[in-house]
Protein backbone atom coordinates (compact mmCIF):
# COMPACT_ATOMS: atom_id res chain seq x y z
CA UNK A 1 0.00 0.00 0.00
CA UNK A 2 0.80 3.67 -0.67
CA UNK A 3 -1.60 5.70 0.78
CA UNK A 4 -4.40 5.09 3.14
CA UNK A 5 -6.67 8.14 3.32
CA UNK A 6 -9.40 8.90 6.18
CA UNK A 7 -12.55 10.75 5.93
CA UNK A 8 -13.08 11.87 9.42
CA UNK A 9 -14.71 15.08 11.26
CA UNK A 10 -12.15 14.35 13.72
CA UNK A 11 -8.93 14.42 11.89
CA UNK A 12 -7.09 15.62 15.08
CA UNK A 13 -7.38 12.24 15.95
CA UNK A 14 -5.25 10.47 13.64
CA UNK A 15 -2.32 13.16 15.10
CA UNK A 16 -1.10 10.54 17.98
CA UNK A 17 -2.01 7.75 15.63
CA UNK A 18 1.38 8.47 13.24
CA UNK A 19 3.15 9.04 16.47
CA UNK A 20 3.00 5.30 17.08
CA UNK A 21 6.31 3.21 16.21
CA UNK A 22 5.29 0.91 13.34
CA UNK A 23 2.51 3.96 11.74
CA UNK A 24 5.76 6.26 11.82
CA UNK A 25 8.08 3.24 10.23
CA UNK A 26 5.59 2.59 7.44
CA UNK A 27 5.48 6.42 6.49
CA UNK A 28 9.02 6.72 6.52
CA UNK A 29 9.11 4.16 4.08
CA UNK A 30 6.72 6.14 1.84
CA UNK A 31 3.32 5.65 3.09
CA UNK A 32 1.27 8.79 2.48
CA UNK A 33 -1.36 8.55 5.37
CA UNK A 34 -3.79 12.05 4.84
CA UNK A 35 -6.82 13.02 6.90
CA UNK A 36 -10.02 14.97 4.76
CA UNK A 37 -12.40 16.69 7.16
CA UNK A 38 -15.61 16.64 5.02
CA UNK A 39 -16.86 19.71 7.33
CA UNK A 40 -14.01 21.72 5.41
CA UNK A 41 -15.20 20.82 2.01
CA UNK A 42 -19.64 21.48 2.31
CA UNK A 43 -21.28 23.48 0.09
CA UNK A 44 -23.61 24.49 3.66
CA UNK A 45 -23.83 27.08 5.42
CA UNK A 46 -22.29 26.93 9.07
CA UNK A 47 -20.04 23.66 8.69
CA UNK A 48 -22.98 21.53 8.00
CA UNK A 49 -22.66 17.83 7.02
CA UNK A 50 -25.59 16.50 8.95
CA UNK A 51 -29.47 16.17 8.65
CA UNK A 52 -32.75 14.32 10.62
CA UNK A 53 -33.33 11.43 8.88
CA UNK A 54 -36.24 11.29 6.23
CA UNK A 55 -39.41 8.73 8.04
CA UNK A 56 -38.63 10.25 11.09
CA UNK A 57 -36.21 8.70 14.17
CA UNK A 58 -33.49 10.24 16.33
CA UNK A 59 -30.19 10.94 15.52
CA UNK A 60 -28.76 12.92 12.65
CA UNK A 61 -27.25 11.54 9.25
CA UNK A 62 -24.39 12.60 7.20
CA UNK A 63 -25.33 13.70 4.05
CA UNK A 64 -24.79 12.50 0.55
CA UNK A 65 -24.29 15.77 -0.94
CA UNK A 66 -21.85 16.93 1.53
CA UNK A 67 -19.63 13.77 0.98
CA UNK A 68 -20.31 14.58 -2.33
CA UNK A 69 -18.24 17.56 -2.42
CA UNK A 70 -15.74 16.77 -0.24
CA UNK A 71 -14.38 13.92 -2.27
CA UNK A 72 -14.99 15.58 -5.11
CA UNK A 73 -13.13 18.30 -4.21
CA UNK A 74 -10.45 16.12 -2.68
CA UNK A 75 -9.66 13.85 -5.26
CA UNK A 76 -10.88 16.00 -8.09
CA UNK A 77 -13.21 13.85 -9.54
CA UNK A 78 -16.72 12.54 -9.65
CA UNK A 79 -17.08 9.99 -5.76
CA UNK A 80 -18.93 7.20 -8.39
CA UNK A 81 -15.81 7.03 -10.05
CA UNK A 82 -13.66 6.99 -7.10
CA UNK A 83 -14.29 3.60 -6.56
CA UNK A 84 -12.47 2.40 -9.66
CA UNK A 85 -9.50 4.22 -8.91
CA UNK A 86 -9.13 3.10 -5.12
CA UNK A 87 -11.03 0.94 -2.83
CA UNK A 88 -12.99 3.14 -0.74
CA UNK A 89 -14.59 1.87 2.12
CA UNK A 90 -17.03 2.78 4.16
CA UNK A 91 -17.22 1.90 7.97
CA UNK A 92 -20.44 0.59 9.34
CA UNK A 93 -21.45 -1.61 12.14
CA UNK A 94 -23.32 -3.83 9.17
CA UNK A 95 -20.43 -4.14 6.76
CA UNK A 96 -18.07 -7.37 6.27
CA UNK A 97 -16.67 -8.44 9.44
CA UNK A 98 -12.71 -7.26 9.63
CA UNK A 99 -10.81 -10.36 10.16
CA UNK A 100 -6.62 -11.37 8.49
CA UNK A 101 -7.52 -11.97 5.34
CA UNK A 102 -9.92 -8.72 4.62
CA UNK A 103 -6.51 -7.30 6.59
CA UNK A 104 -4.36 -9.38 3.86
CA UNK A 105 -6.49 -7.73 0.80
CA UNK A 106 -6.19 -4.49 1.75
CA UNK A 107 -2.65 -4.22 3.00
CA UNK A 108 -2.15 -5.37 -1.12
CA UNK A 109 -4.04 -2.70 -2.63
CA UNK A 110 -1.94 0.25 -3.86
CA UNK A 111 -4.24 3.21 -2.51
CA UNK A 112 -7.41 3.37 0.02
CA UNK A 113 -10.13 5.40 1.75
CA UNK A 114 -11.45 5.08 4.76
CA UNK A 115 -15.09 6.59 5.52
CA UNK A 116 -15.80 7.62 8.76
CA UNK A 117 -19.39 7.26 9.89
CA UNK A 118 -20.68 9.79 12.92
CA UNK A 119 -24.36 10.16 14.52
CA UNK A 120 -26.83 7.28 12.62
CA UNK A 121 -24.13 7.09 10.30
CA UNK A 122 -24.41 7.99 6.37
CA UNK A 123 -27.17 8.80 3.98
CA UNK A 124 -27.16 5.40 2.09
CA UNK A 125 -26.31 6.84 -1.01
CA UNK A 126 -22.81 6.93 0.09
CA UNK A 127 -22.55 3.44 0.75
CA UNK A 128 -24.41 2.32 -2.39
CA UNK A 129 -22.58 5.07 -5.05
CA UNK A 130 -19.35 6.09 -3.50
CA UNK A 131 -18.27 3.11 -1.38
CA UNK A 132 -16.57 -0.28 -3.50
CA UNK A 133 -16.51 -2.29 0.20
CA UNK A 134 -18.30 -2.41 3.76
CA UNK A 135 -16.03 -2.65 6.88
CA UNK A 136 -17.45 -3.50 10.18
CA UNK A 137 -14.56 -4.53 13.13
CA UNK A 138 -17.25 -6.21 15.06
CA UNK A 139 -21.25 -6.34 15.88
CA UNK A 140 -21.80 -3.81 18.23
CA UNK A 141 -22.02 -0.05 17.76
CA UNK A 142 -19.17 2.85 18.42
CA UNK A 143 -20.28 6.53 18.45
CA UNK A 144 -18.39 7.42 14.76
CA UNK A 145 -15.67 5.25 12.56
CA UNK A 146 -12.50 6.95 13.74
CA UNK A 147 -11.68 4.36 16.24
CA UNK A 148 -13.12 1.47 13.58
CA UNK A 149 -10.50 3.51 11.22
CA UNK A 150 -7.67 3.32 13.14
CA UNK A 151 -8.42 -0.93 13.91
CA UNK A 152 -8.35 -0.76 10.14
CA UNK A 153 -5.38 1.26 9.80
CA UNK A 154 -3.18 -0.82 12.66
CA UNK A 155 -4.08 -3.72 11.13
CA UNK A 156 -3.31 -3.13 7.39
CA UNK A 157 -0.54 -1.14 8.45
CA UNK A 158 1.57 -3.92 10.41
CA UNK A 159 1.21 -6.02 7.20
CA UNK A 160 3.73 -3.71 5.18
CA UNK A 161 7.20 -4.20 4.56
CA UNK A 162 9.28 -2.92 7.44
CA UNK A 163 6.53 -1.45 9.77
CA UNK A 164 7.62 -3.45 12.34
CA UNK A 165 11.12 -3.24 12.15
CA UNK A 166 11.82 -7.49 11.58
CA UNK A 167 10.36 -9.31 8.70
CA UNK A 168 8.97 -12.19 10.36
CA UNK A 169 7.18 -10.58 13.28
CA UNK A 170 3.96 -10.65 11.24
CA UNK A 171 4.02 -14.20 9.69
CA UNK A 172 2.99 -16.46 12.87
CA UNK A 173 0.21 -13.91 14.16
CA UNK A 174 -3.46 -14.66 15.43
CA UNK A 175 -5.49 -15.73 12.25
CA UNK A 176 -2.48 -16.12 9.82
CA UNK A 177 -2.19 -18.41 7.46
CA UNK A 178 0.99 -19.56 8.53
CA UNK A 179 -1.29 -20.75 11.91
CA UNK A 180 -3.80 -22.18 9.51
CA UNK A 181 -6.51 -19.86 10.45
CA UNK A 182 -5.89 -20.04 14.55
CA UNK A 183 -5.11 -17.60 17.56
CA UNK A 184 -1.56 -17.77 18.07
CA UNK A 185 0.41 -19.55 20.89
CA UNK A 186 1.12 -18.79 24.22
CA UNK A 187 4.58 -16.94 24.61
CA UNK A 188 6.60 -16.92 28.19
CA UNK A 189 9.98 -15.18 29.29
CA UNK A 190 11.68 -14.45 32.26
CA UNK A 191 11.54 -16.08 34.71
CA UNK A 192 11.20 -19.70 33.84
CA UNK A 193 9.97 -20.78 37.40
CA UNK A 194 7.75 -18.09 39.42
CA UNK A 195 5.48 -19.15 41.95
CA UNK A 196 5.30 -22.60 41.14
CA UNK A 197 4.30 -21.28 37.81
CA UNK A 198 6.83 -23.41 34.91
CA UNK A 199 7.32 -22.56 31.65
CA UNK A 200 6.86 -25.53 29.44
CA UNK A 201 9.74 -27.97 29.74
CA UNK A 202 9.96 -28.55 25.79
CA UNK A 203 10.60 -24.18 25.51
CA UNK A 204 13.85 -24.99 27.53
CA UNK A 205 15.29 -27.78 25.31
CA UNK A 206 16.28 -25.94 22.38
CA UNK A 207 15.50 -28.53 20.18
CA UNK A 208 13.67 -26.04 17.57
CA UNK A 209 11.57 -28.64 15.78
CA UNK A 210 10.02 -29.62 18.71
CA UNK A 211 9.33 -25.86 20.01
CA UNK A 212 7.49 -25.92 16.21
CA UNK A 213 5.31 -29.01 16.78
CA UNK A 214 4.76 -27.76 20.57
CA UNK A 215 3.58 -24.64 19.18
CA UNK A 216 1.45 -25.21 16.31
CA UNK A 217 -0.09 -28.02 18.35
CA UNK A 218 -1.08 -25.42 20.81
CA UNK A 219 -2.13 -22.97 18.26
CA UNK A 220 -4.83 -25.58 16.87
CA UNK A 221 -6.16 -26.41 20.16
CA UNK A 222 -6.77 -22.51 20.61
CA UNK A 223 -8.68 -22.78 17.30
CA UNK A 224 -10.53 -25.93 18.73
CA UNK A 225 -11.72 -23.67 21.72
CA UNK A 226 -9.53 -26.52 23.58
CA UNK A 227 -6.72 -25.99 26.35
CA UNK A 228 -4.13 -23.73 26.30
Amino acid sequence: MNQLDVVTLFPEWFDWFRTQRHVANAMRDGLDMRCMNPREHTPLSGGQVDDTPFGGGAGMVLRVDVMDAALREFYGTDPVDLKLERRVIALTPGGRVLDDAYVDELAAEPAITLLCGRYEGFDERIVQRFASDTLSVGRYVLSGGELAAMTVADAVIRKLPGALGHADSAVEESFSAALGGNPEYPHYTRPAQYRGWDVPDVLLSGHHEEIRNWRRARSVERGDGGPT
